[in-house]
């Protein structure tokens, strides 16, 4: 049974910084690409990054370029989205996703993904 659960939310001033995690079980992490995504109240769902297997490939959204990091670490089935110069724009529900297929067409649409957690509250306060 695959599981993802995400964890390290909360409340933030702007400026702040805050680090995300996804915990993975139930397929083998290693093989498949993770995404997050996230979703304010009132608005849909949007992308927000992306990791290939190996890590070799990252994809950001532009709103996120430059302050957000994805990582993964294969060997704790983890991945991360460490949040830097947060603004109150990027108060939302944040969620991370898996792909468990071979082939794909984008990493940035959510209709990719096989999988996703229950998702983690961030809050940033101006």
């Amino acid at each position: 049974q695959v599981q993802l659960v995400e964890s390290g939310g909360g409340l933030v001033q702007a400026g702040g910084s805050l680090r995300l995690s996804c915990a993975a079980s139930g397929y083998t992490f290693s093989s498949y690409p993770m995404g997050w995504f996230r979703q304010a109240p009132g608005k849909e769902r949007e992308f927000v990054a992306a990791i290939s297997w190996s890590a070799g490939n990252t994809y950001y959204a532009d709103s996120v370029k430059g302050r957000f990091t994805i990582s993964r670490d294969n060997a704790k089935k983890t991945v991360y989205l460490q949040m830097n110069s947060l603004k109150p724009e990027d108060t939302a529900v944040y969620y991370c996703a898996a792909v468990l297929r071979r082939s794909w067409s984008s990493l940035t649409r959510d209709l990719t993904y096989d999988y996703w957690g229950q998702g983690t509250q961030v809050t940033v306060s101006s």
